[in-house]
């Protein structure tokens, strides 16, 4: 069948269109995006009505492609922005009355399980203990485990877009102002690795998200055109190189970097600190980035749930 994914995060809203069946890989068909940036349109910690209007418009465009596409089922879903918006309940039955959509709004914890799944059906059983990392507009998840369903989980407030619009002013952004921010993310990294760490060493570290695949290409990793297969990977000894160069920046500077979108050349910044911070704390001298993250954990759950019933 043709499933489509409907992802309305803190950065974007996408549709991931593909074809699966039980027991399959599934295979993009098509992609739709659109930049919302819903953590930078909060005000007060609600949803304006601006943000409002602009998000159900695009869902309407991506419910038009899910159609002209002839998805069957779509999936639709919201992670932080929605789900810490103080105005959430009233943006979601607006939502529903004028697109027909209900939005199921994940918490940090299903993030974290459901990107798990992603990473560890991609890299299988032979990649033993798992510890992933995710870095969303919104925040930051962290996953371990050696099953398909981590034993430990959390989600910490540390998203680069949410940083960027709290923390860094600036462009380029002041030197007080990213070391008040190095300081911030490592207190709120650090109060959860002793959960992890108890755990024992992970035999496999992954990373998922366009922030992390954004560093490791600027950090010298294969192009996104050389296809989904090709292993790439980021070291922190280069990240802790990038860091620097990054806060020297402009956002216009950053976006001519290889592999930065526009979009997101305002938030690499805070996203190398979360994931300097990371590696840096959990020990971790290099990850693996994973082409499979939230999107496909949802569909991979759907598919699981259709071949059990």
């Amino acid at each position: 069948m043709r499933l489509g994914v409907l992802d309305v995060g803190s950065n974007t809203v996408h549709l991931l269109v593909v074809d699966a069946h039980p027991g399959a890989c599934p295979l993009p068909a098509h992609s739709h995006k659109a930049e919302l940036r819903l953590a930078q349109l909060l005000d007060d910690g609600a949803i304006g009505p601006h943000g409002v209007d602009r998000l159900v418009s695009v869902i309407k465009e991506a419910l038009q492609a899910a159609e002209d596409k002839g998805v069957e089922e779509v999936l639709p879903f919201a992670t932080s922005a929605v789900r810490e918006a103080r105005n959430a309940d009233d943006v979601l039955e607006r939502v529903r009355a004028e697109t027909g959509v209900e939005l199921q709004v994940l918490s940090g914890s299903e993030e974290a399980r459901l990107t798990f799944l992603a990473a560890r059906r991609w890299f299988g059983w032979s990649a033993g203990k798992l510890l992933v990392l995710d870095i969303g507009g919104g925040s930051l998840e962290v996953a371990y485990g050696i099953d398909e369903e981590p034993d430990a989980a959390a989600s910490l407030p540390l998203g680069a877009g949410r940083l960027t619009a709290g923390w860094l002013p600036g462009d380029p952004p002041a030197p007080d102002d990213v070391r008040a921010l190095r300081r911030h993310v490592r207190t709120e990294i650090a109060r959860t690795v002793g959960e992890f760490s108890r755990l024992g060493t992970p035999d496999h570290v992954v990373a998922t998200s366009k922030t992390f695949k954004q560093l490791a290409r600027i950090a010298g990793a294969a192009r996104s055109a050389e296809g989904l297969y090709v292993q790439r990977e980021l070291k922190r000894e280069s990240l802790e190189g990038w860091v620097p160069r990054l806060a020297a920046m402009t956002e216009q500077e950053r976006s001519e970097l290889p592999g930065v979108s526009e979009g997101r050349a305002g938030q690499l910044l805070a996203g190398a600190l979360v994931a300097e911070a990371a590696m840096d704390l959990f020990g971790v001298e290099r990850v693996e980035i994973c082409p499979w993250a939230l999107r496909e954990g949802v569909i991979l759950r759907r598919l699981d749930h259709m071949e059990s019933a």
